[in-house]
């Protein structure tokens, strides 16, 4: 039995995560208490969560909610996430290459095996291009390309020939038919977020608190690698 006021309260927390996305215990730190100190009141607020298909966890000192990957009202559903990352009259190659990209910017910045998975500090977005371009051309000259992509579910050739539909240029442009546009729109999705921060005069990306401890505490410590997978779109054997 819960009394009224852990009910209450709990409610309370639920709603700001609802509306903030997390809990910080710097910046509301009787929200952060209240929940961190009182079972009751904790239980009930993941009972909430699980109640709206999302996940309430509490890494370094801040509570997030994380909405399950299937979730389309917390979440983005596929459509919602091509609309965002993808130009308007875009295919399924086009969705799949932005899934990629994301990716393999999250294996540049996490692949220590430290204490923290994260490898790097930060990463340029022209390097970011070049690592994209070597790892698709890699994957599609391997001898055994149709085992690895039966068995890593990424149809790398399909993607490769996206990629190298898109113009290049030297200038600085936030056009989606370019490759510095689509790894531009890819990047400012992702600060939005608050999953990294790009410094666009210095052609700097970092990643933020909020990234390193979702990936050390929910993604690689556990091995979910199908569940990202799944999160980042799916099959990548559906074509269009």
């Amino acid at each position: 039995m819960y009394n009224i006021e852990d009910i209450s309260n709990s409610n309370i927390i639920f709603y700001y995560l609802l509306q903030k996305g997390e809990i910080s215990e710097e910046n509301e730190r009787e929200l952060y208490r209240m929940y961190s100190e009182n079972e009751s009141i904790m239980n009930l607020v993941k009972r909430q969560g699980e109640n709206f298909d999302c996940n309430v966890e509490k890494y370094s000192g801040v509570i997030y909610i994380i909405p399950n990957e299937d979730n389309d009202f917390l979440g983005y559903s596929k459509a919602e996430l091509k609309k965002e990352l993808c130009k308007s009259n875009s295919n399924q190659k086009d969705y799949y290459l932005s899934q990629f990209l994301i990716l393999t910017l999250l294996v540049e910045f996490y692949g220590s095996q430290g204490r923290s998975s994260k490898s790097r500090d930060f990463l340029k977005s022209g390097q970011l291009l070049n690592i994209i371009s070597d790892r698709l051309k890699e994957a599609v000259e391997k001898e055994n390309l149709e085992e690895i992509q039966d068995k890593t579910g990424i149809a790398y050739t399909n993607i490769l020939e996206r990629w190298e539909a898109l113009r290049s240029t030297d200038k600085q442009t936030k056009s989606k038919t370019t490759k510095e546009g689509f790894i531009y729109t890819i990047l400012s999705f992702l600060e939005n977020q608050g999953l990294i921060n790009y410094i666009e005069v210095d052609d700097m990306i970092t990643t933020t608190p909020k990234l390193d401890n979702f990936m050390d505490g929910n993604i690689l410590n556990r091995n979910n690698y199908e569940r990202v997978a799944k999160a980042l779109g799916g099959s990548e054997h559906e074509q269009n």
